[in-house]
């Protein structure tokens, strides 16, 4: 019988929030509305957010190293490791997408649906990987290869 491999959800949910990062994530409706999205792209009258490396471009960063965490502990390669550092960044991924609303929103700017969408799938990864993090411990106990 195979085990169910969590750690493919984590990776599934790193891959959505990555490709969120290119939804809106800002919206203004101010000179004739505009919008944003997490790594700098901006259609229309919008305040840009300042040039550069900023937590949009972090956020796509780490949601790519929380795909290869996942993928790790799925195929049982340091799945002990690789699940706790999927908690880690999940949990990381989470704390920044708060922080990019506390510094981008703000009226006449309001989150768009991309912001929505990467924070709930960023919350989702923790959960995901707390079960991750459970069933990698828990087989690395048992003494089992995982299957």
């Amino acid at each position: 019988m195979a085990r169910v491999r969590p750690g493919w959800l984590v990776a599934l949910c790193a891959l959505v929030v990555a490709v969120s990062a290119w939804f809106p994530w800002l919206t203004s409706t101010a000179d004739g509305g505009g919008r944003a999205n997490a790594i700098g792209g901006v259609a229309g009258a919008m305040p840009v957010p300042p040039p550069g490396f900023g937590v949009g471009q972090f956020i796509v960063l780490l949601a790519s190293s929380l795909v290869v965490a996942g993928a790790m502990s799925a195929r049982g390669i340091s799945a002990r490791m690789a699940s706790t550092v999927a908690l880690g960044i999940s949990v990381v991924l989470v704390v920044l997408a708060v922080w990019f609303y506390r510094l981008y929103v703000y009226p006449p700017i309001a989150a768009g649906y991309g912001l929505y969408l990467g924070g709930a799938v960023a919350l989702l990864a923790v959960l995901l990987s707390v079960w991750t993090m459970l069933a990698a411990w828990k087989h690395a106990a048992a003494g089992s290869a995982p299957s």
